[in-house]
């Protein structure tokens, strides 16, 4: 990969992040509304555009090509499944004020990343980075201890995304061919359950005022945007890279939450985010160091 093909997929990851970095205050909007209902209109409408995007015969004959792959198309299921379960978990945290939260998910998961990358991938990490990933994972068990029972908002939401983002890595159709055989895998289901929450007068879309009306039809640019934009960037990047990229995303939603929606931050989270940050800030300062001195970087070690 050329060196600005590598910045062109860190622009397009950077941005990612930061459109999703924004997401709570959009859901925001929505609240009241069913979550289950809410991811489905993500589905349905994404759909719609991504049938717009799908113009060229080429792409039909690749996703035609694709869903006759048994391989192919596993790797487009689990990517579908996992990052329809991210985005439920998600929708229903905002509404229930678990912000803090989810945003603790994406700060574990840049490192959460970065070993999948050593485990699928063979990549090697330095000490310091090991040193990184215990740091984080001592994060996670002083939350679980202190508060009684696993931060599970925060574990499933790095888990789902993480392997999300390592069926993208793996993953061999083009960012708008991918993310459009996801979408079809997910349409059917989404849409039969919107028919029957409209026949049993339940049916939230064009029954809730023009504002979110608007809102609920718009999460599908909304969603394919940055969903395109990070298809696009995972695969000119290392997974090491991306992950780093990935605290963009929790700084903006944990400062939403505990600024704009006043969530608490207690001192036991401060503690055990503490020990998360501190994990981010030394795996960046040692990736940058041994990028600018090479000599003085440690060897990697599996």
């Amino acid at each position: 990969m050329s060196a600005s093909e590598q910045t062109k997929g860190t622009w397009y990851a950077a941005l990612a992040y930061v459109v999703w970095g924004f997401f709570p205050i959009y859901w925001k909007f929505l609240s009241g509304i069913s979550p289950l209902q809410l991811t489905c209109h993500r589905i349905v409408w994404s759909g719609v555009v991504l049938l717009i995007l799908i113009g060229r015969p080429k792409d039909w004959r690749a996703l035609s090509t694709a869903i006759r792959t048994p391989r192919v198309l596993a790797i487009y299921a689990v990517a579908a499944i996992v990052i329809a379960v991210n985005w439920l978990i998600f929708v229903w945290a905002v509404s229930v004020e678990q912000i803090v939260q989810t945003s603790l998910g994406y700060f574990i998961n840049p490192l959460l990343s970065v070993v999948l990358g050593v485990v699928f991938f063979g990549e090697r990490l330095r000490y310091v980075q090991w040193v990184s990933v215990a740091l984080a994972a001592a994060g996670v068990l002083y939350l679980t201890i202190a508060l009684g029972a696993p931060p599970w908002i925060a574990l499933s939401r790095a888990a789902s995304f993480g392997t999300y983002g390592l069926m993208k890595k793996i993953a061999p159709l083009s960012a708008v061919q991918g993310l459009a055989l996801e979408t079809a895998i997910l349409f059917p289901p989404a849409a039969a359950y919107l028919i029957f929450a409209e026949l049993a007068g339940r049916g939230a879309v064009f029954h809730s005022g023009p504002l979110r009306d608007l809102l609920m039809v718009s999460s599908g640019p909304l969603t394919t945007f940055p969903l395109l934009l990070f298809a696009a960037g995972v695969r000119r990047i290392p997974l090491s890279l991306v992950g780093m990229l990935q605290y963009i995303n929790p700084t903006m939603q944990a400062l939403t939450a505990v600024f704009i929606y006043h969530e608490p931050f207690t001192r036991v989270q401060l503690v055990g985010f503490g020990l998360v940050w501190a994990a981010l800030a030394l795996f960046a300062v040692e990736g940058y160091v041994t990028h600018r001195w090479p000599q003085l970087g440690v060897t990697a070690v599996s």
